[in-house]
């Protein structure tokens, strides 16, 4: 199990780059893996019938007793059967259903295949918490699904809502779990077996419920499944009808033997489980768009499951399983012909739908089936399931089951509305309406229905032979209380669930006879109860909340928040910091005679950065402080974190001074909302805060620290550098996520700079052709996404910049895009000479951080920085050349490797991050030993570079060009700086650039 769940992820990670190259073929490919997993399971369906249990552990967090513990009963079986079957066909269909220009497509079918590999982990899942680490993926990835077109207004908001509601949900269940979990197991059989009992278990249950009604959609949470409507057509057939709305009916059907005794077991399922099969039925019926039929219909059906399964009977729990089977084929079916009638016909309205029944034979009859298992005719599984479901709501009522009767009147009443909208759906779509013109049809591949051919034929063929398909679902139920005679079966006899079957049928079709006045009735019934308008009511009063509170906070600009945030702190640490009981005896002054002079020059740069009114000079006196603990560290035996820090703070300053180019030179000077006595009071404050809880910090350990550990843990990860042993190896965890969020924060940096893409690197030169008589030509604006830029030559130039241009040597290869007057040759020399020993250094920093300073964070800084000045020295096109790679194909390999790297232990059954050695014995070099750490650090290097290369891709070079755009206007002005007459000026035949008159490359920095 764990294997076919590396399986879809690795799928899933390569399925984009395929796409690129197969276009809507990669659908079958990917089909490919849920197929073989799909025959895998098909193959222990004897075993688990029987009895057999299939199990598979690996620690994963040993501190918490977390692992990953995947477990194959009948149940979990049966639903991975769903996932991977209905999952292989829905991709299959996709394949007809996309055009090959459709946006985002490999996108697309990477997070489809991820998604059933996620549901796949869920229903295997023994651990509650990995359970509910696949239960939060599946909101993910059906937001991101349902907002697959995210131009749409109407996708956005659907993707929104499911995530916000079944998120909500799944916040609640997790403290249920928490509550729930008793002793030192998080196994949710042994959850089971041995239930939990008191307060915390009626409470924990309570909660838990509140996530699987969420998540399936129940009233008061239905509202996002319509909505969600908005999603393409095989999203709605799998998500919504097979896979994510199904974990909800799958995890009351897991908890039912355990805690279905429980005081609010019943009241909570059956009563809310009736009323949303009322409830949906009935908006069932008032559709006119034939998905949102289906997706009222389905939450109705949704209802009558969990309705069923809450009853925790042996036979009520085979009801369910039956009931879910049967469910899962009809309604992808019904699903999946919807969108054959969308793409063929234009639309889904059925007041603009008539004839399509003679014109789409196969299709109506595909339909037919479908719609008549939903609606429990025989010989179809959704009768031997509806059959089922009357019988053990009758025998659990009769054994003195009180709320087995309110069940059953909820599911006669919701199953005559089943019957009606099963109607109201076949005429509406295949019935010729007089007086409606029949609509022209676009011709679609016959190899497009295959998928839903198979499973409307699979809902008559499990019913045909149903002996088969029992013994799957009755292993389910072993132990369960009740009698165990009962089949699944066509034919029980003229018994009374019959009966009630009967009279169901005759309702339904008075329904649809009188569908006239039953129309009329619904519209003259109030709209009372509507949980969506209660949901955007409630988002529309905590956004206007929200807007108050931040404009009492933060009416006083950028100061006045910062006066409430600083303030606050000083409050809330200053109280904990006063309020402490352990303050030191005594107090060291210094350790090193140079401590207190550098503490005084980083007092005085802090100082002078408020005074100061250039903000070049802020920037440089800031870049003071740091390098100023860069010695701290340095004279405190600290290598690494000082050679850390420089770097960091050298590449800060630069980021400082990029930034600061679209501002004016003077920092203003305008009356701030904040007085300047209550700003220095409250920075005096913030200061002795910070200095009392370093002192207290300092004076508080009680216990040993667990430093005194970490130089042997080092010495088992092969590190002779603690710090490097203990970010690449003892605490890896941390790291990966570190890193994740500096590929998250080059996304938000670009993001605030690209208005319309960000795709390719910067811009580069036509080296091949002559280099005495080019320059540049204008670039697009909003993008970069041409991979090279071309240089045309410069015909009929004669002044006095273009001579020199074309005859003055150039050491960069953009020197001479540039113009001479802001050229330094001692900078193009100094960086020629030194740019690639930088990045040797890099490369060495990044191979023997290991056991020595350095490793590949600060690897990656060396070559960031020896980038940082290419861009400074030649520009943006010298920066092109320098690195011809986006840097997002750089950030995301990084990020691919660090994460492989943690899973890669995975293959060969050890932990995730566990360390492997390799050692050999090489000719000349001697012995070489390399580890899964130094592959991780290699991850770390080359997302530290991607990051600084982004970063000089928009803070640098792409403001670059919106300068040459503007012009000089792009600048502000200094209002109090009068113009420097002796400010070189462009040459209007040559751009614009970095290292030009605008630029940080001047001669003059």
């Amino acid at each position: 199990m764990i294997l076919s769940l590396v399986l879809f992820g690795l799928v899933a990670a390569v399925t984009p780059l395929a796409a690129r190259g197969l276009g809507r073929r990669v659908f079958p490919v990917i089909a490919l893996v849920p197929t073989g997993v799909f025959a895998w399971l098909l193959w222990q369906v004897p075993a688990t019938s029987e009895g057999s249990v299939i199990t598979e552990r690996l620690p994963w967090i040993p501190a918490l007793d977390i692992e990953l513990s995947f477990r194959l009963d009948p149940l979990g079986l049966l639903l991975a059967l769903i996932v991977t079957g209905v999952g292989a066909l829905v991709l299959l269909y996709c394949t007809w259903y996309f055009r090959d220009d459709e946006p985002r497509l490999g996108r697309f079918a990477a997070m489809l295949l991820a998604f059933a590999g996620v549901m796949l982990g869920l229903v295997t899942a023994d651990d509650v918490y990995v359970l509910f680490t696949f239960w939060e993926l599946t909101s993910v990835l059906s937001y991101l699904l349902i907002g697959h077109d995210s131009s749409r207004r109407e996708s956005r908001g659907a993707a929104l809502q499911a995530l916000t509601v079944t998120t909500f949900g799944g916040l609640a269940m997790l403290v249920g779990l928490i509550l729930t979990v008793e002793g030192d197991t998080t196994s949710l059989s042994e959850l089971i077996a041995d239930p939990v009992t008191g307060v915390a278990a009626e409470v924990g249950i309570a909660l838990v419920l509140v996530g699987a009604i969420s998540k399936s959609a129940l009233v008061p949470f239905h509202f996002w499944l319509p909505a969600a409507m908005a999603a393409p057509t095989p999203v709605s057939a799998y998500l919504h009808a097979a896979a994510m709305v199904k974990a909800g009916v799958y995890l009351v059907m897991r908890l039912a033997p355990g805690y279905a005794d429980l005081a609010v077991w019943h009241p909570l399922l059956i009563g809310i489980g009736g009323f949303t099969m009322l409830v949906g039925g009935w908006r069932a019926l008032r559709q006119t768009d034939l998905k949102l039929l289906l997706a009222y219909g389905t939450v109705s059906q949704l209802g009558f499951m969990v309705l069923v399964a809450s009853i925790g009977t042996r036979d009520g729990q085979l009801a369910a399983g039956a009931l879910l089977l049967a469910h899962a084929l009809f309604k992808s079916a019904l699903f999946l012909t919807v969108g054959i009638i969308d793409h063929a016909a234009g639309t889904r309205d059925v007041r603009e739908l008539s004839g399509l029944g003679r014109r789409m034979p196969w299709i109506a009859a595909f339909a037919t089936v479908a719609a008549a298992s939903m609606a429990g005719l025989p010989p179809l599984l959704g009768f031997v399931a509806k059959e089922t479901v009357f019988h053990a709501q009758l025998a659990y009522g009769a054994e003195g089951g009180a709320w087995a009767w309110v069940g059953l009147v909820a599911a006669i009443a919701g199953s005559v509305l089943t019957v009606a909208y099963s109607a109201r759906f076949l005429m509406g779509a295949f019935l010729r309406k007089p007086g409606v013109a029949e609509p022209p049809l676009h011709e679609e591949s016959p190899l497009m229905a295959l998928a839903p051919g198979l499973l409307a034929v699979a809902s008559l063929v499990a019913a045909l032979g149903v002996a088969l398909v029992e013994p799957l679902i009755a292993a389910g139920s072993v132990g369960l209380p009740g009698p165990d005679d009962y089949h699944l079966a066509l034919w029980h006899g003229f018994e009374p669930a019959l009966w009630i079957s009967l009279g169901v049928y005759a309702l339904g079709a008075l329904m649809v006879w009188r569908r006239v006045a039953v129309s009329r009735a619904q519209a003259a019934l109030p709209d009372t109860f509507e949980a969506g308008r209660g949901y955007l009511r409630t988002v529309r009063g905590v956004d206007r909340f929200a807007a108050w509170l931040t404009t009492l906070i933060q009416s006083g600009g950028l100061p006045g928040y910062l006066a409430v945030t600083v303030t606050v702190l000083i409050l809330g640490v200053g109280g904990a910091a006063l309020l402490n009981d352990v303050w030191p005896t005594q107090v060291r002054f210094a350790d090193e005679p140079t401590q207190p002079v550098v503490g005084v020059v980083i007092i005085v740069a802090a100082l002078s950065v408020v005074l100061t009114r250039q903000r070049l000079a802020a920037a440089l006196l800031a870049g003071v402080t740091g390098f100023g603990l860069v010695v701290l560290f340095g004279v405190g035996g600290a290598p690494d974190l000082a050679l850390t820090q420089g770097l960091v703070e050298a590449l800060t300053i630069v980021v400082f001074v990029l930034v600061l180019r679209r501002l004016p030179n003077n920092i203003q000077s305008r009356r701030s909302t904040v007085p300047a006595p209550v700003r220095v009071m409250i920075g005096t404050l913030a200061a002795l805060v910070m200095g009392v809880v370093g002192v207290v910090a300092l004076s508080a350990r009680r216990k040993p620290s667990i430093s005194e550990g970490l130089p042997e843990l080092a010495l088992e990860a092969h590190a002779k550098n603690i710090v490097n042993g203990l970010l690449v190896d003892i605490r890896a965890w941390d790291t990966l996520g570190e890193v994740s969020v500096l590929v998250a924060v080059a996304t938000g940096v670009a993001s605030l700079i690209f208005v319309s893409g960000r795709t390719g690197g910067a811009p580069r030169l036509d080296v091949g052709a002559p280099r005495d008589r080019l320059r540049p030509l204008p670039e697009p604006a909003d993008t970069m996404r041409a991979p090279r830029r071309r240089l045309a030559e410069v015909e009929g130039e004669t002044d006095a910049a273009a001579e020199a241009a074309a005859t003055r040597q150039t050491w960069l290869l953009a020197g001479r895009t540039i113009s001479p007057a802001n050229r330094s040759i001692l900078v193009e020399v100094l960086v020629r000479l030194l740019f690639h020993p930088a990045i040797v250094v890099s490369v060495y920093l990044l191979f023997v951080g290991h056991n020595a300073p350095g490793g590949g964070f600060a690897g990656g800084l060396v070559a960031g920085l020896a980038l940082v000045a290419r861009y400074l020295a030649g520009g943006r096109y010298e920066l092109g050349e320098a690195l011809p790679v986006d840097a997002g194909r750089v950030l995301g390999a990084g990020l691919l490797l660090a994460a492989g790297t943690a899973a890669m232990p995975l293959l060969y059954g050890a932990t995730v991050f566990q360390s492997t050695w390799f050692e050999a014995e090489v000719p000349v070099l001697g012995l070489l030993s390399i580890g899964t750490s130094t592959l991780f650090d290699m991850g770390v290097y080359l997302i530290v570079v991607g990051l600084v290369l982004d970063i000089l891709r928009t803070l640098g070079a792409e403001i670059d060009r919106q300068i040459d755009e503007a012009g000089e206007d792009a600048v502000p002005p200094d209002p109090a700086e009068p113009a420097d007459p002796s400010r070189p000026v462009r040459d209007p035949d040559l751009p614009a650039d970095p290292a030009g008159a605008t630029g940080p490359g001047r001669a003059e920095a």
